[in-house]
Formats: C-alpha cells, sequence, structure tokens
C-alpha cells in the first residue's frame, strides 16, 4: 500500500544511489489500491491516501520510469504468487486464520504496561516502513500522560520524529542522533583536549587521524551511551534505525562491553556496568518489535529477534501495526486479505512473541499530538 513515508523511503535511496554513480534507475509502485464498495470509510481512505502520496512524489522519483503494481487479495510469497503477477493463476485462498483482533490488546494496555516500574529504556525497533516513528512518538506522549517524564529519541538518519508529533508537549524532551553533527562535536572534543598541547604538525596528524571512518562510529557509540544512560531516572523511548545502523550500534555496545571485561579482569575491579550490560537487563531496558501483519514483515521482524537474542536482548513485546482486521474493512479486495492477516497473528502468537499488541489501520494518518493521544489511549 502507498503512503508518503514509503517514497520518502524511496527518494532517498535513489539519491543515495545517484551519488554512487548508479543512475540507471526505474521506479516499481506495489500496492495501488483500487475500491469497490464506496461506502468502505478504510478502502477509500487508502485509495485517497495513495493518490496523494504520489501526487506529492519526491522530486527524486518524480522523473523516473514508473511502473504500477495493484494491490492483490493475497501476499505476493511463494512461485505461485509471484507468477500471478504476470498473468498466472492466483493461488487457491489459504486455511483461514483463527486469530480475533478483538482479542489482541492495543496500545494503550501496552503502554500501561510501560510505566509501571517507573522509568527505563524502551527501544522500539523494526524494519523500515512499519510504522516505529509513529509508534514510538505514540509510547512517549502515552508515558507522558500518565506522569512520567520522558526523552525521545531516534537514531533513524529520516528522522520522522518531529514531523510526527507536530507540536510541543509538556514534560517530553525530543532530539536525534544525527551521526554527522555528533562525527563533528567528537572531534571538536578530541582537537580541544588531546590536541591542545601538540605542534602545528602533530595536531595536522591528529586531524588526519580523526577524518577516518572509525570516527563516526566513536562518536555514535558515545551518544547512544549517553541516552542509555538516562534512563537510570526518566523513560527514554529510542527509536532505532531499521538497518545497519541499529546494527552498528549494538556492535558498538558489544566491543564497548567486552573491552572494559577484559581490561577490568586484570585490575582486580569488579561491579562495572557497561551499556550492552543495560541493553540486557529486562529491568532496565524493554524492547518492542512492530512489524506489519504480513508475511515478509513478520518474517523479517523474526530474524531482528534472532539477531537481538544472540546478543542476549530479549524482546517483550510485537507490535502489529496497521491490521485492517482491527479496521472495520469489508471492501472485496481488503476482505480477501484478511485471512492472511488472521494467519499472521497465528503465527506470532503461536511462537514469535512473547506478548502481542495490535494497532488498526486508521482512516486518517495519526500525525500531530492529539491523534497520537487517540492512539495511546488518552489518558491524561
Amino acid at each position: 500500500m502507498i503512503d508518503d513515508e514509503t517514497l520518502v523511503e524511496a527518494a532517498r535511496a535513489a539519491v543515495e544511489l545517484r551519488a554512487l554513480g548508479l543512475t540507471a534507475q526505474r521506479l516499481v509502485v506495489n500496492g495501488l489500491t483500487t475500491v469497490s464498495l464506496p461506502d468502505d470509510a478504510v478502502a477509500v481512505a487508502l485509495v485517497a491516501e495513495g493518490r496523494a502520496a504520489l501526487d506529492a512524489m519526491p522530486a527524486a522519483l518524480a522523473g523516473l520510469p514508473c511502473d504500477f503494481i495493484p494491490l492483490r487479495p493475497f501476499d505476493t510469497v511463494g512461485l505461485v504468487a509471484l507468477r500471478a503477477l504476470f498473468g498466472g493463476a492466483a493461488p487457491a485462498p489459504l486455511a483461514p486464520g483463527v486469530g480475533e483482533a478483538a482479542a489482541i490488546p492495543g496500545l494503550d494496555v501496552l503502554i500501561a504496561s510501560l510505566a509501571e516500574p517507573g522509568r527505563g529504556l524502551i527501544l522500539v525497533m523494526g524494519k523500515g516502513g512499519v510504522g516505529k516513528t509513529t509508534l514510538a512518538a505514540a509510547i512517549a506522549l502515552g508515558l507522558v500522560r500518565r506522569g512520567h517524564k520522558v526523552h525521545l529519541s531516534t537514531t533513524d538518519p529520516a528522522a520522522h520524529l518531529t514531523a510526527a508529533l507536530d507540536g510541543e508537549v509538556a514534560g517530553l524532551t525530543v532530539d536525534r542522533i544525527d551521526p554527522k553533527v555528533e562525527t563533528a562535536r567528537y572531534i571538536e572534543r578530541a582537537l580541544a583536549t588531546r590536541g591542545r598541547d601538540l605542534d602545528a604538525a602533530d595536531r595536522a596528524l591528529l586531524w588526519e587521524d580523526l577524518q577516518s571512518t572509525c570516527t563516526e562510529e566513536v562518536a555514535v557509540f558515545h551518544a547512544f551511551s549517553r541516552v542509555v544512560g538516562k534512563a537510570r531516572s526518566a523513560f527514554v523511548v529510542l527509536e532505532t534505525a531499521p538497518t545497519g545502523h541499529s546494527l552498528l550500534l549494538m556492535d558498538a555496545t558489544g566491543a564497548y562491553h567486552r573491552q572494559m571485561l577484559n581490561t577490568l579482569q586484570h585490575s582486580g575491579i569488579s561491579g562495572v556496568t557497561t551499556p550492552l550490560i543495560r541493553l540486557q537487563d529486562p529491568n532496565y531496558t524493554r524492547v518492542i518489535l512492530v512489524t506489519l501483519p504480513e508475511a515478509t514483515p513478520v518474517s523479517q521482524a523474526a530474524a531482528l529477534q534472532e539477531d537481538l537474542r544472540r546478543a542476549h536482548i530479549e524482546p517483550v513485546a510485537w507490535v502489529l501495526n496497521k491490521s485492517l482486521v482491527a479496521s472495520g474493512a469489508h471492501d472485496p479486495l481488503l476482505a480477501a486479505r484478511l485471512d492472511g492477516e488472521l494467519r499472521q497473528m497465528d503465527r506470532i502468537s503461536e511462537g514469535l512473541a512473547r506478548r502481542l499488541f495490535r494497532v488498526p489501520w486508521l482512516v486518517e494518518p495519526p500525525v500531530g499530538v492529539a491523534a497520537l493521544d487517540r492512539l495511546g489511549g488518552g489518558v491524561r
């Protein structure tokens, strides 16, 4: 299904590829929605959202040759489904799932449970386009409405948090870990400290050394560690980037953890708390995985969960975002997709997630403080 965020991400990828000299590009717009029943508000809103997104297509995409693929009543997973995209027979209907949207609690229940300790680090994780930004903002706002001070931050280079909130809230601090900004700060500090007493030649060598790619990794790690440390006395909600940037943070915390323990092992000092230890501590850090009710996003979330488990970090819950089952849609095309959603709910509930929560697909996008309040239960 087409929305603004997906096209913005595609435009960012197009720009980055052009910077690498990869200019032979073509845009494929998947999930073009049509409507059969004009009285289905969800279907009508989906069509309108897609049209509005295409009308406001980013300039980086506007000049590209474009192909449109209509939304299908089935997930395009497997050979039969893929052949159906090119005129083959559609796959036979799957056995319906037995999951019930009403039995899966909403985001308000999750926020209430997250609020109980009164402080801590909440990591909202998932692949791009699943709605992490919106849900991180809704969780942070929900904690504020329950009387807590919250620091909301992101490591995602797209940085949509400010747009999602579209306003200021007392008790909520919003910022971003920007790799370029953090690297500049780190270099400035290094020159002011290590380079303070160096002569011109040695200072030039230090400057050259600080231009390496490792400097950005160290700078981002220091910024990430500062944010993690704030959760000792307040709530910190951190929306992590969907790909390599998140893994970089995890690798950095792990490397620091190993280095610290190795150093202290020979010094007789014990009781050290590193950022990785805090991430592994379920009383300090709670990880929320966000996904969509489709086969591929669920598989991607499961793979991310396995990566976290290898670092001894256990997610406490999954959030199934933009659920059509929970939206009340009844247009034939959308209704045909509901059994697939129910199957994904069953799949998640039967072993993937310790706890599952769901957020319905909303006719009005949850942008702005009032909409996010409603999404999180509206507690004041």
